[in-house]
């Protein structure tokens, strides 16, 4: 029996709840048993919402990987517009995998045997390719001249403080004020403008007088207050087209600990106010407060503490073991000194709706930086494991060179983009070739190719990265000596750093700390140094001692509050 792989997708949620994916992979496992392919269950990828203009999905990629694995011999799919919406996409995926010796079925579409056929297929990607592009465009330009008429149903929904109202055959659609609503708002920006509450302060006594969301069972976020006060609709002034997708440009902390995937490789960023198109609507307060409220937050902004605030030693690196949010720092205002803790967000009561979710205690910044910039100078202290894991990841990169075959590949691209320009320049001197012709088709091979030769010259930086990792194992010995000459005099900036070279995250648990390091330490049965039996470690935890450096060690017990929760910042 020939080895095979499934793979099915669906790209929205309307998708998902009318069960198509369910569908697809019944028709493909019914093609299979019918034509006698081998599928085991882990070899069934299913991508649920994830856009079909991009390729990165985790199931395609699992798939690419076992067709470069040689695991397979068929890629089973229901239809091309389920392996992409973009005919390029579909040509570059069909191509990579017949060069790995991977046949792709579409069961509800001919399969491609023929001349004839390939094309067949080929005019199938591009028309679903045409179609997706041709809907996006109308639509925007529809909503976009609706929006320019004043017409309120372009919009997403009515803000609180309004309702919507559909349109019926005699009347247009229009925002209702919803008068309880509405004193709230007028509430907020009094609040805010006149007051001079923070964001953080209003939602506080928002929730202290238990005043309804619009939700009803959820609570008033600072997130909440902050787009109320940013939201020109309460001036009369609803807008259009505010954000517009851009590439991700970050890893969110949810989108670490799915794995780095993310079913859209895009985000959402506001546009310029400029472009933003107005559309008239019942005003709750008003221009005069509206801007008030918009210069405070620009102040706000400009004149924030957070922009003075001394830089951290373990930045992003905190997380707690216990429930998995992130760790900030906070500081006492009850002692005669500012005392600064790291805190679990999950141990705020005023971050969820139900309270806390979490009873992990604040720890001491000073203690526990001490402890980590500790453990990681005796870790690279030892100069001949880092060496071995260098050497390691040498043997890996020469074995594996995966930047050398992509230069191949991308040098053979460059060439034949640079090939097709100079025939279709010939084209059109020798008259086989109308000038807007030329002018249509021109520019997305040139586009092509300067997006290759951009790839090419990060490949090449890749490659002078690789070098010079070559040539770090012979200075690691001075940089180690070094490192150990300067430790006490490096700055924060320069410390963190260094952290985050060897240090991957830290887990923050009840009793414990756990260091997952990038560089792979070796089991220790006993800490380094001088026996530590009998001595309490009391800046830890209070009546324990230290286990193996390295792996675990106890949290700073006696530098944990016990007294509740900590003011914050």
């Amino acid at each position: 029996m020939k080895a095979a792989a499934i793979y099915a997708r669906v790209s929205s949620d309307r998708q998902k709840e009318e069960q198509t994916i369910v569908s697809q992979t019944a028709a493909l496992i019914e093609y299979c048993r019918q034509e006698g392919y081998a599928v085991p269950d882990e070899w069934i990828f299913r991508d649920e919402g994830y856009s079909g203009a991009t390729l990165i999905r985790p199931g395609l990629e699992r798939v690419r990987d076992l067709a470069a694995e040689g695991q397979i011999e068929k890629v089973l799919i229901y239809s091309p517009d389920r392996l992409s919406r973009k005919y390029a996409y579909q040509v570059l995926l069909i191509e990579e995998f017949a060069r790995q010796g991977v046949e792709v079925i579409f069961i509800r579409s001919p399969r491609a045997s023929t001349p004839e056929e390939h094309l067949l297929v080929q005019f199938q990607g591009m028309i679903a390719e045409y179609e997706r592009a041709q809907i996006a465009e109308r639509t925007r330009r529809g909503k976009r001249y609706r929006a320019k008429m004043g017409l309120i149903n372009v919009l997403s929904g009515a803000p609180y403080g309004y309702r919507y109202v559909k349109k019926t055959e005699t009347t247009a659609s229009y925002y209702e004020i919803i008068e309880q609503q509405a004193e709230v708002v007028r509430k907020v920006f009094e609040l805010y403008t006149e007051v001079g509450l923070s964001i953080g302060a209003i939602a506080r006594w928002l929730n202290d007088h238990e005043i309804p969301t619009r939700k009803k069972t959820s609570r008033w976020e600072r997130s909440t207050v902050w787009a109320m006060l940013r939201n020109p609709a309460y001036m009369g002034k609803a807008c259009f087209g505010k954000t517009e997708s851009a590439p991700r440009q970050r890893t969110t902390r949810p989108l670490r600990q799915r794995g780095g995937f993310s079913p859209r490789c895009s985000a959402n960023r506001e546009r310029p106010r400029h472009e933003w198109i107005e559309i008239p609507v019942p005003a709750i307060i008003s221009e005069e407060t509206f801007t008030l409220a918009e210069g405070r937050l620009e102040d706000n902004k400009r004149f924030s503490k957070r922009r003075t605030i001394d830089p951290t030693l373990l930045h992003g690196m905190l997380v707690c073991g216990e429930c998995g949010y992130a760790y900030y720092r906070c500081s006492t205002r009850t002692s005669k000194r500012k005392i600064y803790y790291y805190r679990c967000l999950g141990s705020d009561d005023y971050r969820h709706v139900n309270g806390r979710v979490c009873h992990n205690k604040p720890i001491r910044q000073d203690y526990l930086d001490g402890v980590i910039w500790k453990q990681v100078i005796e870790l690279l202290e030892d100069p001949e494991m880092i060496r071995k894991e260098i050497q390691r990841r040498i043997k890996e990169i020469q074995n594996s060179n995966p930047t050398r075959k992509r230069k191949e590949v991308v040098n053979r691209e460059i060439t034949r983009h640079q090939k097709g320009i100079e025939k279709l320049l010939d084209a059109y001197q020798e008259g086989l070739l109308k000038l807007d012709e030329l002018r249509d088709r021109l520019p997305n091979l040139r586009k092509r190719s300067d997006a290759l030769q951009s790839e090419l010259r990060s490949l090449e930086a890749v490659s002078a990265n690789q070098q010079t990792f070559f040539r770090l194992a012979d200075n690691i010995e001075n940089f180690l000596e070094r490192l150990r000459c300067n430790a006490d005099t490096l700055d924060v900036i320069e410390r963190q750093k260094i952290l985050r070279l060897v240090i991957k995250e830290i887990l923050i648990h009840k009793e414990t700390i756990k260091v997952r390091h990038s560089i792979p330490i070796t089991d220790a049965t006993a800490p380094s140094g001088p026996s530590r039996e009998n001595v309490p470690s009391y800046l830890l935890r209070s009546g324990s001692h230290q286990p193996p450096v390295g792996q675990y060690f106890p949290a700073p017990g006696g530098c944990r509050n016990g007294k509740g929760r900590l003011p914050h910042d």
